[in-house]
């Protein structure tokens, strides 16, 4: 689980899961690590953050003074201690419940975030339409703060990737790009550095679209040859708009102008094939369709995330390199935070966390019976349950708000 620790509770034998603050404020190589030694305890301390997030199944969790004497011995713990998992305390409510790795704060910080996002994005796109230079100093800001969200707890932002208003959807889609993007180069473990660049790429890739007529852009039906020869242009108006951006970077660039080229060289606007697609750009291609397959649209209804990634898996064969979107998967869980499940019991869940070693397995809000009456919410770790999800299930047939169940 991840547990929220103060800095003087910080042991050697933990596991940091988040340093809780920028990475441009400290100077470690990742945001996560394993702490060694009392070296790197002092290190972290130096900081200056007060509270950080600690991994207790990738390391020690918070002990008893007495016991805490012992651990901060300068001797290193045998190989048969430091690969046993570490104790965990017993559920105040029950043996099958577990405390949620979310704060409260956080999820109101990820929707005020995403809110803002979408504006910004509106407003930029807007400001496109009139002629005016994309000002990347008004988006950095706001792209440093969906990375530190996703690094920080990425089941607050990410299940509000998947909500979005039909009259909103250009908007919303670049900034559930965005987030998707930042947890898949974070599975990469690519550096932060990079990460950014690529979030920035992700949040503007669909900026050509502003210079795409209203009526393709959002006609209710398909679309002519003609009309849909138009909405390809977006990509060669992305790459012209962002090229004449002052202070992109090649690897924001490569995420815009190549979404929508295929590793079988199908894609366009160039075709590119294989490895002449950067791997931003191939990162791209596989969130943006996932994202469209699983969005409600006005001639399209969105797919359960879980038949989405079944579909892209097919599609791997040959639009997508295999080895990415394996990684993707990762990223999100075969049943992504914010997901409506039915259990092997007949209740119906809401997906709050991943376990990374238990994707079969999460961490859910049981709240329903599909006999029909609610339940008193509940939350369930199901590495430590007799039941099972059986099957994802649609939030419309069973006529409720998934925004109440977001996970808190």
């Amino acid at each position: 689980m991840i547990r929220l620790i103060h800095i003087n509770q910080l042991r050697p034998g933990m596991y940091i899961h988040d340093l809780n603050c920028s990475w441009l404020e400290h100077d470690f190589l990742r945001n996560r690590f394993a702490v060694k030694d009392a070296e790197t305890v002092a290190k972290v301390r130096a900081v200056g953050v007060r509270e950080i997030y600690i991994d207790t199944e990738r390391g020690a969790d918070v002990i008893d003074d007495a016991t805490a004497q012992a651990s901060t011995s300068p001797e290193q713990p045998s190989s048969s201690e430091a690969s046993a998992p570490p104790a965990r305390p017993r559920s105040p409510v029950g043996p099958h419940l577990a405390t949620t790795a979310k704060s409260g704060s956080h999820v109101e910080q990820a929707r005020r975030l995403h809110g803002e996002a979408t504006q910004i994005v509106r407003d930029m796109m807007g400001d496109i339409r009139l002629g005016k230079q994309i000002e990347l100093e008004k988006i950095e800001p706001l792209v440093e703060r969906m990375v530190d969200s996703i690094f920080r707890d990425q089941d607050a932002l990410l299940p509000l990737a998947r909500l979005k208003e039909h009259d909103s959807y250009t908007f919303q889609h670049s900034v559930s790009v965005c987030a998707l993007m930042t947890a898949f180069a974070r599975t990469l473990e690519l550096p932060r550095e990079i990460i950014r660049e690529i979030a920035i790429g992700a949040l503007l890739h669909d900026v050509g679209k502003a210079r795409v007529p209203d009526e393709i852009l959002n006609k209710p039906a398909k679309l002519t040859d003609a009309e849909f020869d138009k909405m390809k242009n977006h990509v060669v108006q992305s790459k012209i708009i962002l090229q004449a951006t002052p202070g992109i970077s090649d690897i924001a660039l490569d995420v815009a102008a190549q979404h929508h080229e295929r590793h079988d060289g199908t894609g366009y606007p160039n075709k590119l094939k294989g490895e002449a697609i950067s791997l931003y750009g191939q990162m791209g291609a596989i969130v943006d369709v996932y994202d469209a397959l699983t969005s409600n649209r006005v001639y399209h209804r969105g797919m359960p995330p879980t038949e989405a990634l079944r579909k892209i898996l097919e599609w791997s064969a040959l639009h997508f390199k295999p080895t990415l979107v394996h990684a993707f998967i990762r990223s999100v869980g075969i049943y992504p935070a914010g997901s409506l499940v039915r259990l092997e019991s007949g209740r119906l869940a809401v997906v709050q966390a991943q376990h990374v070693d238990k994707p079969m397995q999460p961490m859910v809000k049981v709240m329903f019976h599909t006999a029909g009456h609610y339940l008193q919410p509940e939350e369930v770790d199901l590495r430590r349950s007799q039941d099972r999800i059986v099957s994802h299930e649609d939030f419309a047939a069973w006529n409720m708000d998934p925004m109440r169940w977001l996970p808190q």
